[in-house]
């Protein structure tokens, strides 16, 4: 018998550690795309599957947000939105806001939270994360058709509101909320497994991120009444995407160039960073989970 054939024998996948310290392991992830694609029908089927309404606090949730802040910043506070209707302006912000939270909310304990299946089965850890960030994809849509029918009425109702040239790329702003959350999410899901606090700042951390995204005002509202206070939020590269989006979708406001190549420079930093964070504790996490 020769011996030859017992150790040149050819293996379809071998498990090594991992010595790049940092690594988009592409190849490795579509080789799991199944598994990727099962991760995603969990999360869109295992959310909702013991709640009463389900789906529909995909709804809920947007419209209250919407009436609440109409009321508050709009009748109470004052403030103005031009020819667009308060309602629909907030409406707006609040979709793709609520897409770029649940990312980053989603994701900020991965580990924490797979930490009985990362323990026992392997597979690219980066998996998890990336399975959260597109099944949050069907959230988003369902809200945004909804946007799209309050669009449609108020449009039928005479409002001053057009979409333009620019709204093809409103998919690009989507993606790239998507990617900031992303980003942002595995750093602080790194952080989790050593510091447990962050999993209870996050929720105030992403209230108060909401206030200086121009959720619910134009950036030239802050800029005209707290010009000393403006930074706060011209520096913040969620506001430039919020006020892109309504100049997409709304025909108010204006683009700004450098704000967005200010965003997307941030955005592909932060993920970069996230990822390497997250690749780097994925190698001892399971000691400090």
């Amino acid at each position: 018998m020769d011996n030859t054939e017992n150790t040149e024998t050819d293996w379809l996948f071998e498990i090594t550690p991992k010595n790049k310290f940092f690594s988009l392991n592409l190849k490795e992830v579509w080789q799991y795309r199944d598994l990727l694609m099962l991760f995603v029908k969990r999360d869109v089927v295992t959310v909702y599957k013991q709640t009463i309404l389900g789906p529909l606090w995909y709804l809920i949730q947007p419209l209250f947000t919407s009436i609440i802040f109409t009321i508050i910043f709009n009748t109470v506070a004052g403030i103005e939105t031009g020819a667009v209707p308060p309602f629909l302006f907030n409406l707006a912000g609040i979709t793709v806001w609520n897409y770029f939270t649940s990312c980053l909310t989603d994701t900020s304990d991965t580990f924490k939270r797979n930490a009985a299946i990362f323990g026992k089965v392997y597979f690219p850890r980066v998996i998890m994360p990336i399975s959260i960030v597109i099944s949050n994809l069907l959230k988003f849509g369902i809200q945004f058709l909804i946007f799209m029918a309050f669009y449609v009425f108020y449009y039928f109702q005479g409002a001053a509101i057009s979409l333009n040239a620019a709204t093809v790329f409103f998919p690009l702003l989507v993606a790239l909320m998507g990617v900031l959350g992303l980003g942002l999410g595995m750093f602080i899901s790194s952080l989790v497994t050593k510091y447990r606090d962050f999993s209870y700042l996050i929720g105030f951390g992403v209230q108060l991120l909401m206030y200086l995204s121009a959720v619910m005002y134009p950036m030239a509202l802050i800029k005209s009444k707290m010009p000393d206070y403006a930074w706060l939020v011209q520096y913040n590269p969620l506001a430039y995407v919020i006020e892109t989006t309504r100049y997409m979708l709304l025909g108010i406001g204006h683009i700004s160039v450098l704000g967005l190549v200010y965003t997307i420079s941030v955005t592909i930093i932060v993920f970069f960073v996230g990822l390497l964070v997250f690749n780097k504790t994925e190698k001892s996490f399971i000691d400090t989970v």
